[in-house]
């Protein structure tokens, strides 16, 4: 399911407000707003650590962005980055395919005057060691949403994942069911590089807690543990 048909998603962050247009008639599924991402950056908002009082947050350690990198993978129209910039994580590089390109950047510069500078961008193939070289690695957060639904592709994801998240980083993962295959790969396969948690439910923000979508944090499993 996309999130709706309209033109444009509204998403209140704090209170800012992001307009993203999509194109769902793109030969490209990176040109429409899919849920993850939204609840991914609503998750957030609900436990940062401005809002929420450590003593009752869970997550005040693991969403503290102060000096942190990040960058996102398939971003798309670029809603998680741009929610998790305006949530203090002001390091962020947003990557996707040539093709996709397009509609990132003209929806970074939509948001511009919301944003109030441009954000890093950058052409990313999972599977181009190069260009994930060329990103400087290694980043504090991965952040990642919908983008599980290809079984070819799955193998190159986890391997960019690996490659790109710090030893003592985390994977942030906006994750819906799409294909069955894929999804029967991607967490055989992650299981053997990452510690995986997934968000309870009720912690998810209530008006954004959609059934099908869940967020995850995977941490890279110690080299021992792995061997």
């Amino acid at each position: 399911m996309k999130f709706t048909q309209s033109p444009a998603i509204e998403l209140c962050v704090h209170d800012t407000r992001l307009s993203i247009q999509q194109d769902n008639g793109s030969m490209h599924v990176g040109t429409s707003v899919w849920p993850c991402s939204l609840v991914l950056v609503k998750f957030v908002e609900r436990w940062h650590p401005l809002r929420c009082a450590a003593a009752d947050n869970p997550y005040a350690d693991l969403l503290n962005f102060t000096n942190k990198r990040g960058v996102e993978l398939g971003a798309g129209c670029g809603v998680a980055s741009m929610g998790l910039y305006l949530l203090g994580l002001h390091d962020v590089v947003v990557t996707d395919i040539a093709p996709v390109m397009p509609a990132l950047k003209h929806n970074l510069k939509r948001n511009k005057p919301a944003l109030k500078k441009s954000l890093k961008t950058a052409q990313l193939y999972w599977g181009n060691e190069e260009q994930t070289n060329s990103l400087k690695p290694p980043f504090d957060f991965v952040i990642a949403a919908d983008v599980v639904y290809l079984e070819e592709t799955v193998a190159p994801l986890i391997r960019a994942m690996e490659r790109l998240v710090a030893d003592d980083g985390v994977v942030l993962l906006g994750y819906q069911l799409r294909s069955p295959e894929a999804h029967e790969l991607f967490w055989a396969m992650c299981g053997d590089v990452f510690e995986v948690e997934k968000i309870p439910h009720e912690h998810l923000h209530p008006e954004y807690a959609y059934e099908e979508a869940d967020v995850y944090i995977f941490r890279k499993k110690r080299k021992e543990a792995i061997s």
